[in-house]
């Protein structure tokens, strides 16, 4: 099977669908254009290269640049949706996400419901997250909780270039509004993706990992942290299985609940703030349904409740860490 990068699977993912279905638009900053003071168009792709070459084979009419004003293009996806259309909108940090909350929570995620079933909004809205790139306090968090939070909306966060993949192309053709959020420390790493067009069903969480002894529950980025711990940990005779969720909404309480009773020691580990983050979401689920098979506390990995440093060194100690997993696991196992 071919290797490709997180950013060529996200890539790869928009040209197929945009090429099934002609209804399917791309829309954002720089999407079609990034090229600076030359004029030449599709020269950067988006913030992050992940739409370059989608303007050349699919035209302005549906590649199209906008200002920068997320209100307004999130918005106009939103009635873009309305109308038929199924609009792919690109937001550059996710953390700009606060210009534009009252389009995604008050009317995108509520069309649905308010319209009494007879209207669908089918856009998928994407947005890079987290740290590790020195883009401080206003371009670094993890904010996938707050999106969770919010009841009518999909929100997808992959782990691995296969999945970017298959669940881009589910969220493009479910029918509901989809919030899917790529960590931009994940663009350049590679993995096993088919040329072929696939989908990943949402609510199914992905085994990563087999193991009898702790439970590891993360997401995202926090994914390769929890396997890197993992494989540190098999060396001191402790098997762990590690569990992505994949999607935070709808989320897989089944396998979640099922591993638990299985295993009965847990450690999730998040990038999202501690307090009302999906690892405080996770255990209370875990504890309210799963608590007689505990055999140890829970343990949660996260960063403090602190914005994210700008100070490389700060943010190097603010992201949680495969050593910060295993003082956890060694912790629980021990319990």
């Amino acid at each position: 099977m071919p290797q490709k990068t997180f950013r060529q699977a996200i890539n790869e993912a928009l040209h197929q669908e945009m090429k099934r279905d002609d209804r399917v638009i791309v829309m954002g900053e720089d999407v079609a254009g990034g090229s600076g003071a030359s004029g030449d168009k599709d020269a950067w792709g988006g913030a992050f290269g992940c739409t370059k070459g989608l303007l050349g084979a699919f035209g302005p009419a549906r590649v199209r640049d906008t200002p920068i004003t997320e209100s307004a293009f999130i918005g106009a996806a939103g009635g873009a949706a309305l109308t038929g259309l199924r609009p792919v909108a690109e937001i550059m940090y996710v953390d700009f996400v606060g210009v534009c909350l009252d389009q995604i929570m008050n009317q995108i995620a509520k069309f649905r419901y308010m319209f009494g079933g007879t209207a669908s909004t089918p856009v998928v809205i994407r947005a890079s997250y987290g740290a590790g790139r020195g883009g401080g306090s206003q371009h670094s968090q993890s904010l996938y909780p707050i999106f969770t939070h919010i009841p009518g909306l999909k929100v997808v966060v992959p782990s691995s270039p296969y999945d970017a993949k298959g669940l881009l192309a589910q969220a493009i053709r479910d029918d509901d509004p989809v919030v899917f959020l790529e960590s931009k420390m994940l663009y350049n790493t590679t993995g096993e993706v088919p040329d072929g067009a696939y989908t990943i069903p949402f609510g199914e969480a992905n085994i990563v990992r087999e193991g009898g002894d702790v439970l590891l529950v993360a997401i995202g980025r926090m994914v390769g942290v929890a396997e890197e711990a993992a494989k540190t940990l098999e060396t001191e005779g402790i098997s762990c299985c590690v569990l992505d969720p994949r999607t935070p909404s709808p989320l897989d309480e089944d396998t979640i609940l099922e591993k638990t009773e299985e295993i009965g020691r847990v450690v999730i580990v998040d990038e999202s703030y501690p307090r009302c983050g999906l690892a405080a979401d996770i255990s209370s689920l875990i504890a309210e349904r799963a608590f007689p098979s505990l055999k140890a506390p829970i343990r949660k990995v996260t960063p403090p409740h602190s914005p994210v440093p700008y100070a490389p060194v700060l943010e190097r100690a603010f992201v949680p860490t495969p050593d910060r997993v295993v003082e956890a696991v060694r912790a629980v196992a021990k319990g």
